[in-house]
């Protein structure tokens, strides 16, 4: 299984760049391959377009991100969504306890991706590096693999 980092979703998503040519293009590439996202990155989603939402007062310009939010909520009713349960939840807790210092939202990621034993697709190498074990690459960006 492969899962696709909030990065990674977004540039999918919104296609039309050279960025989302490579990463489609080497998504093709693996045909047999399962390919999703975790709710962790749903989640990020819908907050940012949640908090759009908030901060307009003026319901004329608040639906360009309810659309946009129901955009998402459309696109992620096609994917396939690992879920933050039991298992990684424990996961997390054990990278938490090994003094590993990334954002808790990334570390949630990755604990959904290594009880998956799937490779993420991010280009987030900084923080995603420092969890042990945790297999990761970026496929949208010239000169990464």
């Amino acid at each position: 299984m492969i899962l696709l980092d909030t990065d990674h979703l977004s540039v999918l998503r919104y296609g039309r760049s050279v960025r989302a040519e490579r990463l489609v293009a080497r998504m093709e590439r693996e045909p047999s391959t399962a390919f999703g996202t975790s709710i962790v990155c749903i989640e990020e989603g819908i907050r940012g377009w949640m908090a759009s939402i908030a901060k307009e007062r003026e319901p004329l310009r608040q639906t360009f991100a309810y659309r946009e939010l129901f955009e998402l909520i459309a696109f992620a009713s096609g994917c396939h969504i690992a879920l933050f349960d039991d298992s990684a939840a424990r996961q997390w807790h054990a990278l938490r306890a090994s003094g590993i210092r990334v954002a808790t939202q990334d570390l949630k990621i990755a604990a959904i991706s290594l009880h998956h034993d799937a490779l993420l697709l991010t280009a987030n190498k900084r923080d995603f590096e420092k969890v042990p074990g945790l297999r990761f690459a970026n496929w949208m960006d010239a000169g990464e693999s």
